[in-house]
């Protein structure tokens, strides 16, 4: 009966959208395509160059016209903006020059405010230029009328916005009596374009307005249009343009001083730390089109650390990646599939952790790397001009060993990371005009194998195949994926991949997946179909599938999250773009969902309301609402039996103030119940953002949760020959605030402060025993122990379950505080256009407190009352354009 029931909720909205889709169509033919505008520039010639300081006297720009006539496009599209825009555009054969005057009739008012560069504050002026002409990509540079740059690649027609991207061009801002003016100069090699003799290009322009918050464009773009980069104007007169290739070599030197807490007679903690580095990246241009980057013993001392959170159901917690090189142009490797965060390519693994770790009964001592060593990483990518979108990353990462001092003072190391080889292969091609592309990908791991390291894979292979074809002017589309993955290694290592949280083949309800021990190698699928409406109109619609088979493993140098599943969903939603007397814009949509596993157990249903509103004022709401009439697990026992929860219930409301105040601020609550208060949540939100000078901003996020639950996995342990499933009633609180603060000099120099604490504290009680873990009943579910079945003795607590006197089973106490403190303060220098000096001081506590402690009372014993770990260090970079 459910098998057909999802077939009906598969099949039953299709119906609907095909149906429905005939009538919009007919609905929709009233807006008219806006007309594709164009403007011819022209090339310098024996004129002298424009000198880019703001002010239009040079000769050179009376070679060209003016255009102009913006339209609005939010919030009143199609309407005439508050203030008109116009802009000029010449060009030589290193250059391309772009003179724009934004008009403002009260040039006081004009908002300029300072930020490090892609902080798009205050009023700005933006130009994309999409040189391939393959409406899919392109180049975005802006610029602030405090003169902050911006620039951002574009890709996925205008879904992808890379601001990692950081090319070297030029800009300088002017207010006079007429408003405000920047004058532009974008070298060529910075872009990448065909070498046909004369070229057009795609080219849109636009304007933020920002008393009114208003965006205005050059090219006027329909609301709800399939996308960005198609709905380009032309930029033409582009004549004899050479490819220019680019080279670009940037060595760098570091030199860091750790201090932390001295160990008495622990060698490799004697209170500070004092070391040097250097390294070198690189830009190549193989052609216009192609470009190789090269990084050898990179550092990213100047990231920020990664946010405090804890895991309670054993999966990873997923963090995004935030090193420059590995972040720059990441779109093109790219492989999402069947699920948010499901990647093939996870570039965190690449200098990851180590896995493995020194242990034995005689080490006194132990000196545990915090991350293996990149040796060197390349990235070939780039666009041909014939739709050809390639990418290929390769890393070397170092074998790394942890020190260690025995008993007895020898000294010795262990392996802890094998030597490892990384690569990624990623291909696109655009066709049918570029309504569709088809594409695959390719990711390989080799390690160098160590008898220490035989619980990995040695090899580990994933690949697979992606498309999407567009029809009625990318109204419509359809979209799909298919992977495949393949581990290799030791018999130890295989059977670690086949019971970890991610598999569970060891369940023992489970009959379709068993653990084999002496397998070898796990080879596995996945992938999706969806088809909807993506533009046009004003409904959004879609409804797909996917599926990841047991098998499948793409951790070593992927993201997974969960194998064994099939997903079922249907998403409907409804824009309101055009303004009305209270709100500027809002949506309203439909979401369900539905999960199988490859046995065919119904596990899952949801069914969620959700919209939002920006209110004629700028506020905004955002609200949800779910219902979770059928919620079972196969992961919550950790190979025991499949688990049900008690039907879930949640909803939540966020609203926010108009962020371009001097102050602004959110406020959100999330609250989830089950059925027989099976487990509850209260999470509480509160941001604030405060401006009080142009140069400075800060602002502060706390978040405050609430998560308990009657039946919280604790641990396995046997009764009478028979698997005894533990869970317990825990009463759990986190706290979190994350304070930013950017002071900006000028756009060159940037003092920038961030500070997260991170609290959270367990508490257990009410211990119970798995009895039928699908009844539906709680009661029925679990077993709950009396007083005199259980005691607590030191840190065990000990179960006497048949009530003879003597003790049958124990367990830990699991009652834990966990306390983090994570700072970093940076002052950045771009000395020279790309060139760069950071000074960097870290700062981090780490401890696990009493959980019977409150908050503040943990806060003043684990971070105020520790010595914290600092780091300092100065680090100079110098680019090198050849």
């Amino acid at each position: 009966m459910y098998r057909r029931l999802s077939l009906i909720l598969f099949l039953f909205p299709c119906v609907i959208l095909t149906a429905y889709s005939q009538n919009e169509n007919t609905a929709t033919t009233a807006q008219t395509q806006p007309e594709r505008k164009s403007y011819t520039t022209k090339p310098i010639g024996q004129n002298t160059p424009p000198k880019i300081d703001g002010i239009f006297d040079e000769a050179a720009w009376n070679l060209v016209e003016w255009t102009g006539d913006y339209l609005e496009n939010q919030p009143d599209n199609g309407t005439a903006p508050s203030e008109q825009t116009k802009f000029k555009i010449l060009y030589d054969e290193k250059n391309l020059y772009i003179a724009v005057r934004c008009q403002d009739a009260e040039p006081n008012k004009i908002v300029k405010r300072l930020s490090r560069r892609d902080g798009f504050e205050g009023d700005w002026v933006e130009f994309n230029i999409d040189s391939y002409n393959d409406d899919r990509t392109g180049f975005s540079f802006t610029i602030t009328a405090a003169g902050v740059k911006g620039d951002e690649f574009i890709s996925d027609n205008g879904n992808n916005w890379d601001s990692s991207w950081n090319p070297i061009w030029y800009a300088k801002t002017q207010v006079d009596a007429e408003g405000w003016t920047a004058e532009i100069r974008i070298p060529l090699s910075q872009l990448r374009f065909g070498n046909e003799e004369e070229q057009t290009w795609g080219l849109q322009s636009t304007r933020r307005y920002f008393r009114n918050e208003e965006r205005s464009l050059w090219q006027h773009v329909l609301p709800n249009s399939p996308g960005w980069v198609s709905e380009f104007g032309e930029l033409k007169g582009l004549v004899g343009l050479k490819p220019q290739k680019q080279l670009e070599i940037q060595p760098y030197g570091l030199t860091q001083l750790d201090t932390y807490p001295e160990e008495a007679g622990n060698p490799y903690r004697d209170g500070s730390d004092l070391s040097g580095t250097f390294g070198v990246d690189a830009k190549i241009g193989i052609t216009n089109d192609l470009t190789v980057d090269l990084t050898i013993n990179p550092d990213f001392g100047q990231v920020d650390a990664d946010p405090g959170a804890i895991s309670l159901d054993g999966f990873e917690i997923f963090f995004q990646e935030r090193r420059p090189f590995f972040v720059e142009n990441k779109n093109i490797f790219d492989y999402r599939f069947a699920g948010d965060q499901d990647n093939l390519f996870f570039s965190r693994r690449i200098g990851r952790s180590p896995q493995g770790g020194a242990s034995g009964q005689n080490i006194a001592y132990v000196d545990q790397p915090i991350n293996s060593t990149i040796l060197g990483a390349a990235k070939f990518s780039g666009k041909t001009k014939n739709g050809w979108s390639l990418g290929i990353l390769e890393s070397l990462t170092a074998n790394e060993f942890a020190k260690t001092v025995d008993v007895n003072g020898a000294e010795g190391e262990t392996l802890v990371e094998p030597l490892t080889n990384y690569l990624v292969g990623r291909a696109q091609k655009d066709f049918n005009d570029r309504n569709s592309y088809v594409g695959g990908i390719f990711t390989a791991v080799h390690r160098n194998m160590d008898p220490n390291s035989s619980f990995l894979h040695s090899h580990a292979f994933s690949g697979g195949l992606d498309f999407k074809h567009n029809w009625k002017d990318r109204k419509y589309y359809v979209e799909g994926d298919v992977v495949m993955s393949t581990v290799r290694g030791s018999a130890e290592a295989i059977q670690g991949t086949q019971t970890s949280i991610t598999h569970l083949f060891q369940r023992v309800d489970a009959g379709h997946v068993e653990v084999d021990p002496t397998k070898t190698f796990l080879m596995g699928t996945g992938g999706m179909l969806e088809i909807g409406k993506g533009g046009g109109g004003n409904w959004r619609y879609n409804v797909g599938g996917s599926w990841k088979s047991p098998e499948l493993e793409l951790n070593d140098i992927g993201f997974l999250r969960q194998a064994d599943l099939i997903q079922q969903y249907f998403n409907i939603r409804r824009l309101f773009n055009k303004p009305t007397s209270w709100y500027r814009q809002a949506n309203i949509g439909l979401n369900q969902y539905s999960t199988y596993d490859f046995e065919g157990n119904y596990n899952r249903i949801q069914y969620e309301l959700n919209g939002f509103v920006n209110y004629k004022n700028n506020m905004w709401t955002e609200f949800g609402a779910a219902h979770k009439p059928r919620i079972y697990t196969n992961t919550v026992l950790r190979g025991g039996p499949r688990w049900r929860w008690s039907d879930e219930n949640f909803w939540y409301v966020f609203s926010g103030t108009d962020d371009r105040k001097k102050l602004s601020m959110t406020l959100g609550y999330v609250n989830s119940r089950a059925a027989e208060d099976n487990f509850s949540l209260d999470r509480y939100e509160i941001r604030f953002r405060y401006q009080p000078l142009n140069s400075l901003s800060v602002s502060l996020s706390t978040e405050f949760e609430q998560n308990p639950n009657k039946t919280q996995y604790v641990t396995e342990t046997s009764f009478n020959g028979s698997p005894r499933y533990i869970m317990g009633a825990i009463d759990n609180e986190s706290l979190s605030a994350t304070l930013r603060v950017n002071y900006t000099i000028n756009p060159n120099l940037t003092i920038q402060y961030y500070g997260q604490p991170f609290l959270f504290r367990a508490n257990y009680s009410n211990f119970n025993y798995v009895n039928d873990p699908i009844a539906e009943k709680l009661d029925d579910r679990v077993t709950w122990y009396d007083t005199n079945q259980i005691s607590l003795s030191e840190e065990s607590y000990l179960v006497d379950e048949d009530l003879d006197g003597k003790t049958d089973y124990s367990f830990g106490k699991p009652d834990f505080a966990f306390v983090q403190f994570r700072s970093n303060l940076v002052v950045r220098w771009e000395y020279i256009p790309g060139s760069e000096i950071f000074l960097v001081w870290s700062q981090g506590v780490t401890g696990l407190g009493n959980p019977a402690d409150r908050f503040s009372a943990l806060a003043e014993d684990q971070i105020f009352g520790q010595q914290p770990q600092n780091t300092f260090l100065i680090k100079a970079t110098y680019r090198f354009v050849l």
